[in-house]
Order: structure tokens, then sequence, then C-alpha cells
């Protein structure tokens, strides 16, 4: 990924952070030669060395991708920033976006034990805590059935690198400007791209 230096997120806390809340990502590999990807969750393990998902078992991006070097992209908030918010006119429209790629090799997950616990880790990270569901609790005979449907699959992570493009690159005063206007625009990413921008300028402060 193209990063200048003012936009890489040196903290790896943050870019962990990042990939937790948005953990709906875009898989990449090379199927028959093309270019194939997947939208899917994917969920760390406890060390954050492997990153854990599962395939529909009709998705033929599985039949190759073991042992494939990959890209998993999670996409973080993101706006349109217009000139017509700046001090001048002599500007361009850009957008802010933050991002994380994580690089790393693939491996089919074939131990039953190892595919039921990143799917009771999923399923206890996106349900409430006081959820009635609890995977546990789900007929094993009909649990068995729909993951003979599914192919697990993990992610050895090899490098992980985070962009936040925030208005680094101007001056504390248009900054300070797009979040005035971000915050008065009821999308949540705008918000989100405000209040992200505000604790950078604090942290400089």
């Amino acid at each position: 990924m193209y990063i200048p230096s003012h936009f890489q997120i040196q903290d790896e806390d943050v870019i962990y952070d990042i990939i937790e809340n948005n953990s709906f990502a875009t898989l990449f590999s090379q199927h028959n030669g093309n270019p194939f990807a997947t939208h899917l969750p994917l969920t760390f393990d406890k060390n954050k060395e492997y990153l854990y998902g599962h395939f529909a078992r009709p998705n033929p991006q599985w039949n190759d991708i073991e042992n494939q070097d990959v890209l998993a992209i999670f996409h973080g908030p993101h706006c349109y920033i217009s000139p017509s918010w700046y001090e001048t006119n002599i500007a361009v429209p850009t957008w802010n976006y933050v991002a994380v790629h994580v690089y790393g090799r693939v491996k089919i997950v074939d131990n039953e034990q190892e595919l039921m616990n990143s799917l009771r880790d999923m399923v206890l990270k996106y349900e409430e805590p006081n959820s009635s569901y609890k995977l546990d609790q789900v007929d094993s005979k009909y649990l068995e059935s729909m993951t003979k449907g599914i192919v697990g699959f993990k992610i050895k992570i090899n490098k992980i690198e985070g962009k936040a493009k925030l208005s680094q690159n101007h001056s504390v005063e248009r900054q300070k400007l797009i979040i005035q206007r971000l915050e008065q625009i009821t999308n949540e990413d705008n918000q989100k791209i405000a209040s992200l921008m505000k604790e950078n300028l604090r942290k400089k402060s």
C-alpha cells in the first residue's frame, strides 16, 4: 500500500483496534491465475499471529488458496473532503480514510476442534454480551450439517500496514475547518473521521 510517512500508523495497538472494529474484510488471492476476492469476517487468534475465517464451500476461492500469500484489507471510516471548506480556492477535492492491509500465508483448517474454536470465537465477538444465542447450545447434528458447508482457514500474518489519511498534510487551521464541517454532517463515517482528526490534533498539541 502506498503510505506517505505522515499518513502511516506506527502504533500497533491502533492498527489492532482498527482490525477489531472493522473486521468484515476483503480477502484477495489468485484463483486460476486471476485475482479473486471474498468479503468475509476475519478474527484474530489470542496471540494475534493468525487471522481466522471460513469460506462457503461452493466458493471456488478456497480450492487453490492454501499456501498462497494473500492480502486482507480492513476498511475503516472514509469520507469526501470538499475544497469549499478551506480558506482558499487554491485546492482540490480529496478523500480522508483509514485502512489496514494484512499480508500472510493461508492454511486450510482441517482440524474440527480448531474450526469450532474459531467459529465460537467469532460468535462471541459479534453477539451482544447478554445475547441468548450460544453456539454450544445449538443442536449438534444441525451444527455438524452446517459446518460441512464451510471451509475454515487461517492466515499466518507476515506483515501489517496501517494508513490514516486525516489531512495531516494540511495546516492545523485547515484541519480544524474540516473537522467543523464534518461534524455538521450526520453521516456516521463523517463523524468518525472528524473524531479521529480531533484525536490526532490532541496528540500533537
